[in-house]
């Protein structure tokens, strides 16, 4: 490998981290297609693994701490939407990795630096060689970095807008738009739970809670959408 080749460089400074180990960020950063190019015995693609792997426990052990009130069915599906492949790419792009990948010519030509899913995968191979160079907590301050980013200081952010996509399909089916009756408000002023049904032709196709009613919604929106799918509706 090319020793060196990134450290103390601004990508290291985005990052926030300075290896120890160069080659593990080099690793990181080479692609299957430059690696067999040129002969190369090593590319990103084992190191990817081990990094789902630290940022799935890093996000999960974060989130089980910043939102001590939130029920698992949500916190999975927050946890979901910040592991993923978009929130990976849009981490990557405001670290400007695109342009220190190595690449074989057939991907350079093909765009590969600006593809969601290259870029997610070198963004969990340098979590995965962050954790290798300097342990969990070294590691927990590059994923963390993401994850502050990602969601809004003062509440926990909807995993997705399953209300939109729930509509869609109501539409699609010819059936009237969902309503969403608050049925619950627990809790003092500033810690309150809301929960809220989401109602589907008068009858509930989910129920969802959150610190506030737009999240309480989106959740029964998402459990709607599985009973949808699974037929609960016909």
């Amino acid at each position: 490998m090319r020793l060196g080749r990134l450290t103390s460089t601004p990508f290291e400074k985005k990052l926030g981290y300075r290896f120890k180990e160069p080659h593990l960020l080099e690793v990181a950063t080479t692609h299957s297609s430059y690696a067999n190019e040129h002969g190369l015995d090593a590319d990103y693609e084992r190191m990817e693994f081990l990094g789902d792997a630290v940022l799935g426990l890093v996000t999960a052990q974060w989130l089980f701490e910043r939102f001590p009130d939130e029920p698992e069915g949500h916190l999975s599906k927050l946890k979901s939407s910040l592991v993923s492949a978009r929130s990976l790419a849009k981490h990557a792009r405001s670290l400007e990795l695109g342009p220190v990948l190595l690449l074989g010519i057939g991907e350079e030509r093909s765009g590969g630096r600006a593809k969601r899913s290259l870029l997610a995968d070198s963004m969990e191979a340098i979590f995965g060689a962050t954790y290798l160079d300097g342990g969990i907590k070294a590691a927990r301050k590059v994923i963390h970095a993401m994850l502050e980013a990602a969601v809004d200081p003062e509440e926990a952010p909807a995993p997705s807008d399953s209300k939109t996509e729930l509509q869609e399909l109501i539409q699609a089916q010819g059936w009237e738009l969902p309503e969403y009756p608050l049925i619950a408000e627990d809790g003092p002023d500033h810690q309150k739970v809301f929960t809220v049904e989401c109602r589907i032709q008068g009858k509930v196709a989910g129920i969802g809670e959150g610190r506030s009613k737009k999240i309480a919604e989106q959740v029964a929106a998402a459990a709607a959408l599985e009973s949808v799918a699974m037929g609960g509706q016909e």
